[in-house]
């Protein structure tokens, strides 16, 4: 995704989530991802020593794995929601398509 580092889409990327109702903090841990989701009590916990790059990387792939109630999204935020899902799955897409085409190497059926 073509996404620019800037304090004001980090801003834009936390108003999701707090629109969704999810708790986000910005904790000292060892996370080996950066990151933990707790799914049940809506609680995500990013790691505060991330750099402004990191968190917003960070964001958008929690966002890209996450199922949101889109109907609790402002129009703003659901845009930006949208267009996070539709970049996480392109590649999946293109993975597929690259799997399903006959490589140059394999003769034809003729």
């Amino acid at each position: 995704m073509n996404f620019k580092v800037t304090p004001n889409n980090l801003t834009r990327l936390e108003k999701i989530f707090g629109e969704a109702k999810y708790e986000l903090r910005f904790e000292k841990g060892t996370f080996n991802s950066g990151y933990c989701v707790l799914e049940h009590k809506k609680v995500v916990v990013v790691n505060k020593f991330l750099n402004l790059e990191g968190r917003i990387n960070t964001l958008l792939d929690i966002l890209g794995g996450m199922e949101l109630d889109e109907t609790m999204l402002s129009p703003e935020s659901l845009k930006l929601y949208k267009q996070v899902l539709e970049n996480r799955n392109a590649p999946e897409a293109e993975d597929n398509a690259e799997e399903k085409s006959p490589s140059p190497e394999q003769p034809s059926e003729n």
